[in-house]
């Protein structure tokens, strides 16, 4: 049991070691001709913290928005998900948006917050375990993007339902989001929920804004994955040699995140050499925007069906509700 938990509060098995996979994806998209690491790599302890102080910024948006919508519209989502719902919470981060919604849940038979840092997912956890001193909370640490076993053997409940905020989503290229939703729907069966926030398409200072802070918190977080390499992979980044930059592609409808080689340079990481040339980039995270029925149009190939959908008063960020067939 996690210190100071709820008797309710289950701990699970943390994940083993990752530090293989870590290698691997580093080594492995380090040698594309676009070098990139996956933005998941991106939150450890260090980068979870950093990722709550982007939240806070002013130039970052998703955020407040996302939460206003759900501080107006938190009695319909719930009244929809229904009574006796097991909630699953992919990448449950410091769960601020969550606590709306168990407020107005009908008798919740169970909450299942998933996350890959196990810091940020115990912190999270304990708290909500407290606040909410009746409700089962069976905190996983797993990347929920890879095949996932729930612990809700034996836990009666009348649906299963998955909450997905704050546009993570967007991190997913198009052809990706229809796989990962068919496995969410899996998990779900039928009459199953999804409940996620799916950011909008907006002016490009706007985005760039967003992913590139006047205080460089946002390169903070991104430059982090190299100190991470080198700390649990044994490479040699120097971080002042690279930089962070954010681009909005038009084309693709995506906001990306690279960390560019200020320098011609060598760098080492699990005994193999990657050549910089000045100027090249590691592509660190996508975000993908999307136009108010684009989504939905995606899901529809998952199966999913779209059953509301809440925006705030700019259309910037959408909160979208769908069952599954």
């Amino acid at each position: 049991m996690l210190d100071g938990a709820d008797p309710l509060l289950e701990a699970r098995p943390l994940a083993p070691d990752s530090r293989a996979e870590f290698l691997a994806d580093v080594l492995t998209g380090l040698a594309r001709p676009q070098k990139e690491i996956s933005c998941k790599w991106l939150y450890d302890a260090r980068g979870s913290h950093l990722f709550e102080r982007i939240c806070e910024l002013d130039e970052y948006y998703p955020t407040r928005t996302e939460l206003g919508i759900m501080e107006a519209h938190a009695r319909a989502m719930a009244a929809l998900l229904g009574p006796g719902c097991a909630l699953v919470e992919y990448g449950s981060g410091s769960s601020i948006k969550t606590r709306l919604l168990l407020d107005h849940l009908a008798r919740p038979a169970a909450y299942v917050p998933v996350d890959i840092s196990a810091p940020a997912l115990a912190a999270a956890s304990t708290r909500l375990a407290r606040v909410f001193p009746t409700l089962r909370v069976l905190p996983v640490c797993a990347d929920f993007t890879a095949r996932l076993e729930l612990p809700l053997a034996g836990i009666a409940a009348l649906r299963r339902a998955v909450y997905f905020p704050g546009s993570t989503i967007g991190n997913f290229h198009k052809p990706e989001v229809v796989t990962f939703l068919r496995g969410v729907a899996r998990q779900c069966g039928p009459g199953g929920g999804l409940l996620i926030g799916v950011d909008l398409r907006k002016e490009r200072a706007v985005l760039e804004r967003a992913y590139d802070d006047a205080l460089g918190v946002t390169a903070s977080f991104d430059l982090n994955v190299l100190v991470r390499a080198n700390r649990e992979l044994d490479a040699n980044f120097l971080c002042d040699r690279f930089r962070h930059e954010a681009r909005f592609d038009e084309r693709h409808g995506r906001v990306e995140m690279h960390l560019v080689s200020t320098v011609s340079q060598r760098v080492v990481v699990g005994g193999e050499t990657f050549r910089f040339s000045e100027g090249e980039s590691i592509w660190t995270e996508s975000s993908y925007k999307y136009g108010m029925r684009e989504f939905a149009t995606l899901a529809a190939l998952a199966g999913w069906r779209c059953e509301a959908t809440w925006t705030d008063e700019r259309a910037w960020f959408s909160v979208q509700y769908f069952t599954s067939g």
